[in-house]
């Protein structure tokens, strides 16, 4: 008689995702989201069904989803493509200190931020907000470097 067969645990679900071919992971993509997103960056995909996958296996309860957002943070490997668009992972928490005080943005699941109960579609927006100055949100939140070289002739 042969054992029934037990479905892999929801961390070996999502530890997996980086090895499924894309076709795989776009299959298990549209299981979940309606439509695929305009871009194909793989990170994003990732990070969007592993969230997606946790949402299903653990349900949506505010204890839940803070939990889900500190397992993300330890977790988070935030990708910069090329220096100019930042993918974070959601639930991811940026922190930073400005005019001594610290300032703290959410990465929500469908890709904006928020600060102080208030959605951003950007990063930038939010900086533009708390600085009241233009500014690269990713630079001023630490997630990009300045490329330009002080003191250089």
């Amino acid at each position: 008689m042969n054992a029934p067969i037990t479905p892999p645990s929801l961390a070996a679900q999502i530890a997996n995702l980086p090895k499924l071919p894309m076709k795989d992971l776009w299959a298990v993509w549209d299981k979940y989201f309606p439509q695929r997103p305009p871009h194909h960056n793989r990170a994003y995909v990732e990070g969007r069904v592993a969230y997606k996958i946790q949402e299903e296996a653990l349900g949506t309860k505010l204890a839940v989803q803070t939990q889900m957002a500190r397992i993300g943070e330890a977790q988070s490997n935030i990708k910069t493509q090329r220096g100019v668009e930042v993918q974070v992972i959601p639930g991811t928490v940026l922190v930073r200190e400005f005019d001594n005080r610290e300032h703290r943005v959410t990465a929500q699941a469908d890709g904006s931020f928020e600060y102080e109960g208030r959605r951003f579609k950007s990063l930038s927006g939010v900086a533009r907000h708390i600085t009241g100055t233009q500014w690269s949100g990713p630079l001023f939140f630490g997630l990009t470097k300045n490329k330009q070289k002080r003191g250089a002739q």
